[in-house]
């Protein structure tokens, strides 16, 4: 599978869209883009024809002439579409997520964190059997929820800890979960970074088994099997192994591994881990111009905090400010 650098966009400290893209955002399964402005507490959709905003939602309108949505976001980190008109959004700042609806223009405040116990959320994801799925980062547990917010089911104890295998819902711990995203199987995948793996629930008889990773930090395995893989680990970095997970239409899996500084892919058919992107060790200096490097594998990806897919391209943000874009045949 060959992947090509299609574009690099560099931006700036600032909110900046170019293009019609950000440099942390996010595409829907329908192929519409929303941008999570973290650091400044807001979200918008981008307009497919014009690459600019449709409209916005935050505590404050953000651009004048731009229909604004009133929610009491703090450092929205994650979106997932309901329907065409209603969105799920997760303001991790004040550990909420809050349902958008921007037909009417209409905000709801569907789970408060507190209320449940929840130490602090990270994604949600929406399963179209009628569920909400949400990660706690250093909580350790990952929760389902049904869509009027009322909890049904727990995966974990809060414990940090680590098991290899198979285990049930009230057996399996993890340690500090920094990605859920939900595979085309209808199963969730689970980015398990303190324990350098990915877990998967399957959603039929709520059972965890461990798909990526032996549990031990490294850079090894590539060209095998997914499970014998080590993933990078970094102790001095407060959130030390891979930080980022996506799944395209087949059920591959791509990991953001971070501390490596490389995008990893889980071949669903095989089961073998590959490198797709970047380079270890990272050079000090680096420029990436997308000119230069045709080569996936030369690029530098000094911290890579989050990763997208849609539609045979890999989007990949990259903490310094630049979103890479990789491409695929179709």
């Amino acid at each position: 599978m060959n992947w090509t650098v299609e574009r690099i966009l560099h931006f700036e400290e600032r909110s900046t869209i170019i293009d019609g893209y950000c440099h942390f955002g996010f595409h829907d399964g329908q192929g519409n883009r929303f941008i999570l402005d973290h650091d400044t507490h807001w979200l918008g959709k981008i307009s497919g024809s014009s690459n600019a905003l449709s409209w916005t939602a935050g505590k404050s309108p953000v651009m004048a002439g731009v229909r604004h949505i009133h929610v009491d976001l703090a450092n929205p980190t994650y979106v997932t579409t309901i329907d065409s008109d209603t969105i799920m959004v997760v303001s991790s700042g004040n550990n909420k997520v809050f349902r958008i609806n921007h037909f009417t223009g209409s905000s709801q405040l569907l789970i408060a964190g507190e209320v449940w116990g929840l130490k602090d959320i990270g994604n949600c994801e929406y399963d179209p059997g009628g569920f909400l799925w949400i990660n706690e980062v250093t909580g350790c547990r990952v929760h389902k929820f049904d869509l009027e917010g009322q909890l049904l089911t727990t995966f974990g104890n809060g414990v940090p800890g680590f098991a290899q295998d198979k285990a049930a819902k009230d057996e399996v711990q993890f340690n500090w979960i920094f990605d859920l995203r939900r595979g085309p199987d209808g199963n969730i995948y689970v980015l398990d970074s303190g324990n350098y793996c990915i877990r998967m629930i399957d959603v039929r008889c709520d059972v965890v088994t461990r798909v990526a990773g032996t549990g031990t930090g490294g850079y090894s395995g590539d060209g095998g099997p997914a499970l014998e893989a080590t993933f990078g680990t970094n102790p001095d970095d407060h959130l030390d192994g891979p930080w980022s997970l996506a799944i395209d239409e087949a059920g591959n899996l791509f990991i953001g591994d971070t501390q490596n500084h490389v995008v990893r892919m889980v071949e669903r058919e095989t089961g073998r881990i590959t490198t797709i992107a970047g380079r270890t060790p990272r050079v000090s200096s680096y420029n990436n111009d997308s000119a230069i490097c045709i080569n996936p594998l030369d690029l530098q990806l000094p911290k890579i905090c989050s990763l997208d897919y849609y539609n045979n391209r890999l989007f990949i943000p990259e903490w310094d400010g630049e979103l890479i874009i990789l491409a695929r045949p179709r």
